[in-house]
């Protein structure tokens, strides 16, 4: 259902933007006198994390009086974008909407429904140091010319999670975790011989097991530099790679070495409640794992295959973004300069270092990551660093790692993740699913083109 609503919304998202600007703008209220500016913020971060942003948004708020952040949760990723969209239609959009990063090449495509970073910071004079967000988050949310387009916030990567008491009881080292498959492969199987019911376990398949995968190991998943260099990419996931991978995961989850946990963020409870001895999931999962875990447990890299050189993992999580109105009517440069002050302010190091050792997400510039090294977190919190360090091995992202810009990516993550439940269920071979993979997905990028062909 939510494939059939996200595709229609991106459609009249581009119908909407491709008249624009329209022959008569509505103008902007301005605020009663002595008021401070209203900027609304929508975001799709549930508990505990979406508490801690609304308190970020509060201290912003008391911080100064001439703009006051108004934020409200919508829902999920998807059900937040949906809102947005129909508001756009309604010119009642927020000035603010938190899209996860699947969605970065549908928003890329939406015209002036959204408002580019680098256009607020330009026209606002509010001083937003871009060249300090960590590469391969920047890079992510930049246009081809190197703007940014959108803020990064909620950044993560996924990584590896393990249960050094499992650990312990199938004789395996508990300080160790292998840094390839094959490795992963041998420990889930001393694992299972030791009574564990599930070794491996895995939350949002299609980013882990799929674009992940193929990132660290400097494989395409689309034509096109991954889609970064136009509307007209073509899906690679039938690759010698990506059939080596998902043979395993089937052969591994009917010998009992993996568990398929649901779509999404669906096998997230698999660890901290103890199920899984190894789970795959966002670097975000290390709160609640802090929280939950009645256990001694590690974080460490996602593993690769045996001869390769690893690459930078790619981002995943959410960024701002800022939208106009709609498609009759207009924002004042003073709401602009409000949302410019709120994202200076929620970038600075002191807040973006809290935000990243209180949720585990990364801190997206070099700038909070060195307050947090110079404040011990690291040293206090072993595997903290694991992230980031991740993300920056291998040098400057390359073409097939520096992430994933296709038009309707929210609808192809959908199927590849249905397209795996067939391979798990024993419906189709691995082959035939990824086969099944690429020719769904192209179709969403062929109608993605057609829709926002200039």
């Amino acid at each position: 259902m939510w494939r059939r609503i996200l595709a229609a919304s991106a459609l009249a998202l581009a119908a909407l933007v491709s008249g624009w600007p329209p022959a008569r703008a509505q103008a902007p209220a301005a605020a009663p006198a002595g008021q401070p500016i209203e900027i609304q913020f929508w975001h799709g971060l549930g508990p505990p994390a979406g508490g801690q942003l609304e308190q970020i948004v509060a201290d912003f708020n008391a911080s100064q009086a001439k703009y006051k952040v108004v934020p409200s949760f919508r829902g999920s990723y998807p059900e937040t974008v949906v809102a947005a969209i129909a508001a756009f239609r309604a010119s009642t959009a927020p000035h603010i909407v938190q899209m996860f990063e699947v969605g970065t090449g549908t928003m890329m495509s939406a015209g002036r429904a959204v408002k580019p970073l680098h256009e607020i910071i330009a026209e606002s004079g509010v001083a937003i140091d871009t060249r300090d967000f960590i590469g391969p988050v920047a890079g992510y949310y930049s246009s081809a010319d190197g703007k940014m387009m959108a803020l990064p916030f909620n950044s993560s990567t996924a990584i590896a999670f393990y249960n050094k008491d499992m650990f312990q009881r199938a004789g395996l080292d508990p300080n160790a975790f292998s840094a390839t498959w094959q490795g992963v492969e041998e420990a889930a199987r001393k694992l299972k011989a030791a009574g564990i019911a599930c070794p491996i376990g895995t939350s949002w398949p299609s980013w882990v097991m799929v674009e992940q995968l193929l990132a660290i190991h400097d494989v395409p998943l689309a034509s096109r530099s991954n889609g970064f260099e136009g509307l007209n990419a073509e899906l690679n996931l039938t690759n010698p790679l990506m059939v080596r991978h998902m043979t395993n995961l089937v052969n591994w989850q009917k010998e009992g070495l993996f568990r398929y946990g649901g779509r999404d963020a669906a096998g997230d409870p698999l660890f901290p409640s103890g199920e899984c001895a190894i789970a795959f999931g966002s670097s975000g999962l290390r709160g609640r794992i802090e929280r939950e875990a009645r256990f001694q447990w590690g974080a460490a890299m996602l593993p690769f295959y045996e001869g390769t050189a690893p690459r930078n993992s790619i981002i995943g999580g959410a960024a701002l973004w800022s939208m106009n109105r709609g498609p009759n009517a207009t924002r004042s440069a003073e709401e602009w300069r409000g949302v410019a002050e709120f994202f200076r302010y929620i970038t600075s190091p002191p807040v973006m270092a809290k935000w990243h050792q209180d949720t585990g997400y990364v801190p997206v510039t070099r700038a909070a990551y060195e307050l947090s090294r110079s404040q011990n977190y690291y040293a206090r919190n072993t595997g903290a660093d694991v992230p980031i360090e991740q993300m920056l091995r291998g040098g400057d992202p390359t073409p097939n790692s520096r992430g994933i810009r296709l038009g309707g990516f929210i609808e192809i993550r959908n199927i590849i993740q249905e397209e795996m439940e067939r391979a798990f269920q024993g419906q189709v071979t691995p082959e035939q699913a990824l086969a099944s993979m690429n020719t769904r997905g192209n179709q969403v990028l062929r109608n993605f083109e057609r829709t926002n062909r200039n």
